[in-house]
């Protein structure tokens, strides 16, 4: 079951448009922000572990940094190759604070 953790307030949380990084019980975190709706996705690339919240979003994915591999930030699928995929973490908003559920 998922226990829910304060990653951020909504303050310090991505722009529209953009993505960070942070960690959560030693798990790299992107948090994007996609036209005001926050997505969290697992921060590590499959390809060669690069650090999405460093990436960029286009459309509705964030684009890895080191080689542009793309990830839906709903779904957490890759553009290409199709069955690579990146974990999607539950978020929600509390008050001004961001949540995520966690393992």
């Amino acid at each position: 079951m998922a226990q829910w953790v304060r990653i951020c307030s909504l303050a310090e949380a991505p722009t529209p448009g953009n993505v960070s990084e942070t960690e959560v019980h030693g798990v790299g975190i992107c948090l994007a922000n996609l036209n005001g709706e926050l997505s969290a996705l697992d921060n590590l690339c499959p390809h060669r572990q690069g650090p999405l919240g460093q990436g960029w979003i286009e459309g509705e994915a964030v684009i890895c940094p080191w080689h542009s591999w793309a990830f839906n930030l709903k779904t957490g699928k890759a553009d290409y190759p199709e069955h690579e995929k990146v974990n999607v973490f539950p978020l929600r908003v509390e008050g001004e604070d961001v949540l995520i559920g966690i393992e």
